[in-house]
């Protein structure tokens, strides 16, 4: 028995899955770079510039370092789950069924 060699997409599939790629990965690189300037800016680097501001006698910095770190990775989640959904539906990927239909 013979092998047949696996055929190419064609260029518009190509092209397709690279834009899907290439928006799912700017998302992602924006989402991150939040994280990091969240987590790593407010609640290390910027600490103290932060903790000069008090709110509700609680200094900033602190507050980012233990609760608003949190809450931005929470919030970042649900953007993420959004945006994600939005970019499914928009190249046709979507995992959800349309209303009306039974799966």
């Amino acid at each position: 028995m013979t092998q047949a060699s696996p055929q190419r997409p064609p260029d518009h599939l190509e092209q397709w899955r690279r834009d899907y790629w290439r928006s799912n990965l700017r998302l992602m690189v924006v989402l991150l770079a939040i994280w990091a300037f969240v987590s790593l800016g407010c609640g290390v680097l910027f600490v103290e510039q932060l903790n000069a501001i008090t709110i509700a006698g609680f200094p900033v910095g602190f507050w980012f370092a233990q609760q608003g770190a949190i809450y931005t990775f929470l919030l970042l989640i649900l953007i993420y789950a959004v945006r994600m959904d939005r970019l499914d539906r928009k190249f046709g990927v979507s995992e959800r069924a349309e209303e009306g239909q039974e799966q």
